[in-house]
C-alpha cells in the first residue's frame, strides 16, 4: 500500500486552523485535522470529503499529553498518510500580572505552544528531508516581535516559534523545505474570550481592528509561495511589528504596560485573567 499525501494541521476545529482545513480542501488537499473536539472535527471532515471529494482524517488528541505527538505520528504512520504540509496551529494565551496568573496554566501553555510545536515539526521533517520536499507552516503572532507585559508568558512563547522558524527555514532551505512563521495580530477567533480578557481589556487590543481567519491564511499560502521564513497578515499590524526596529524595548513595554495595567485594574482583573485551553493559535 502506497502512501498518500496529506496536510495536518493542529488545532483545526475552529479559527485559523479550520479556516486553513477549508482553504487547502478547495486546493484538494487531503487533510489530516487534529484537536481536542472530536464531535467538531468529525463533522468538519464529513462536510470537506463530500463538499471537495478529498480525503479527510481526524485525530483527537490533547497536544499537551505525555508523548502526544508521537502517537500521533504513529498514527499517521499507521494509516500510510505522508503529511507533506504541516500546520502547526494548536495553541493559547493569557492575560494578567504573571505573578498571580495559575502556574499550572502557565506551563501548559509553553508546553502547547512550544514543546508540542518543536515535537511535531522534528518527527515530520525527517521524513521531508528524505523526500527532499514539504511544507511547515508555524503560528506565531505579533507579539512575537517585542516583549508584552501582562501577556508575557504567550508573547515570548511566540517569540520562540518566530526563531526557531526562521532558524530552520535556512537549515532547510537547499532540501526543498519551506518553513514559515506566520504571526497574525487580533483576528476574529475566540482567542480573547478564551484568555478570559475582559471587554475594557480586550478594546485596548482591537482599536486598530481584526482581521479574518480567511486574510490570516491567506497571507500564509501567499508568502509560503514565495519561500518566506515569516510573515506577518495585514498591512497594519505589520507596520505595528516592525515598530521595534526603531524603538527600544524598554519604551515598547513601559507604553504597552501603561495602556494595559489601568484597563485591568479598572474591573480589579489584575492576576485574574487566566487563560482556558483552546485549539486555537
Amino acid at each position: 500500500m502506497s502512501f498518500m499525501k496529506a496536510t495536518l494541521i493542529t488545532g483545526a476545529s475552529g479559527g485559523i486552523g479550520e479556516a486553513f482545513a477549508r482553504r487547502l480542501a478547495v486546493e484538494n488537499h487531503n487533510l489530516v485535522l487534529v484537536a481536542r473536539s472530536e464531535n467538531k472535527l468529525h463533522d468538519l471532515c464529513d462536510e470537506l470529503m463530500v463538499k471537495h471529494k478529498i480525503t479527510a482524517h481526524y485525530i483527537a488528541v490533547d497536544l499537551i499529553d505525555f508523548e502526544a505527538d508521537l502517537r500521533l505520528f504513529e498514527e499517521t504512520e499507521k494509516h500510510k498518510l505522508e503529511i507533506d504540509w504541516l500546520i502547526n496551529n494548536a495553541g493559547f494565551g493569557s492575560m494578567g500580572d504573571f505573578a498571580n496568573l495559575e502556574l499550572e496554566n502557565e506551563l501548559e501553555m509553553i508546553n502547547l505552544n512550544v514543546l508540542a510545536l518543536v515535537a511535531l515539526t522534528h518527527r515530520y521533517l525527517q521524513k521531508m528531508r528524505e523526500r527532499q520536499s514539504g511544507t511547515i507552516i508555524n503560528v506565531a503572532s505579533t507579539a512575537s516581535f517585542q516583549p508584552v507585559p501582562f501577556m508575557a508568558t504567550y508573547a515570548a512563547t511566540k517569540a520562540f516559534v518566530k526563531s526557531f522558524s526562521e532558524a530552520i527555514a535556512e537549515e532547510n532551505r537547499l532540501f526543498n523545505i519551506t518553513v514559515t512563521a506566520l504571526c497574525p495580530g487580533p483576528t476574529e477567533t475566540n482567542f480573547f474570550d478564551a484568555a478570559n480578557i475582559g471587554t475594557n481589556v480586550k478594546d485596548a487590543f482591537l482599536k486598530k481592528g481584526m482581521q479574518t481567519p480567511e486574510a490570516v491564511v491567506e497571507a500564509a499560502l501567499s508568502a509560503v509561495k514565495r519561500g518566506k521564513s515569516s510573515v506577518v497578515s495585514g498591512w497594519t499590524n505589520y507596520m505595528t511589528a516592525r515598530l521595534g526596529n526603531f524603538v527600544p524595548n524598554s519604551l515598547i513595554t513601559r507604553a504597552v504596560g501603561g495602556v494595559l495595567r489601568p484597563k485591568f485594574e479598572e474591573k480589579k482583573q489584575i492576576g485574574n485573567a487566566g487563560g482556558e485551553r483552546k485549539d486555537k493559535g
